[in-house]
This record gives C-alpha cells, structure tokens and sequence, in this order.
C-alpha cells in the first residue's frame, strides 16, 4: 500500500496590491483636497444672522481694533492704501468686477470703515463684501 507524503498547500492572500491602492487613494485625496486661506490676521468680527456665504477671493482689507489695517496680509495705512489699490493687478477683470473683502474688527467705527469706503470708491472697486461671523 502506497502512501502518499503530499503536503497541503495552505491557502494565503497576497495583501501587497491592496496596500498599495489603498495609499495611492489616501495621496489622490491629500492632493486634489483644496485648503481655504485665510490670512492669519485675528479679528473679532461682528455677527449677523441674516449673512451670506461668499467666496474669498480678490482683495481683502482687515481693520482691526488697535487702529492697525491689512491689504491681504501687508500692513498700510489709510494713505498708502489707495496706491496699493491703484497698483493691483485684477488679472484681467474690470475693477468694478473684482471682489474686495472687508473684515471690521466689532469695535471699528462706522467712521473709519466709511474712510475705507471711500479709497475704494475712488479706486474703482464697487464690489465690496463685508466679512461677518454667524451667530
């Protein structure tokens, strides 16, 4: 009688090509994931409850409380921000197109936001959002 010395094979699953689609989808999302920029500029902004979301594009001025302003994130003065404006590039749009945000800090005056108002006003930029919290 003949007896056979076969060993069973055991049954193994390779988990290489698993491993490796499961680290291209995590570098696909770190990469095409898109990171909203916000200057680092702190300011305690009034709230609204009617407000509406708006993209944050273009320009943005920050009045903060100790009197300090910010074009995007370099500091002016009130005198110095009609030459910043005059000398932006709006990357081909009309000036009356381009989007200007304002962020007020709670504790500005309406007098100094109206000033702002004005340099831009005489600059061109019509298009002006002011930048609130909700409630």
């Amino acid at each position: 009688m003949k007896v056979s010395n076969r060993k069973k094979r055991g049954v193994a699953v390779d988990l290489t090509p698993m491993i490796d689609v499961v680290f291209q989808l995590i570098l696909f999302f770190l990469v095409s994931t898109t990171f909203a920029v916000l200057p680092a500029i702190n300011v305690n902004l009034p709230e609204s409850s009617t407000a509406q979301g708006a993209e944050i594009a273009g320009i943005t001025i920050t009045m903060q409380a100790d009197g300090k302003m910010h074009f995007n994130d370099e500091q002016v003065s009130l005198s110095t921000l009609g030459q910043k404006l005059a000398a932006f590039d709006t990357e081909g749009k009309a000036k009356e197109e381009y989007p200007v945000t304002l962020e007020a800090d709670e504790s500005v005056t309406n007098g100094q936001v109206v000033k702002v108002f004005d340099v831009l006003r005489a600059e061109g930029f019509v298009s002006v959002n002011l930048r609130t919290s909700d409630k």
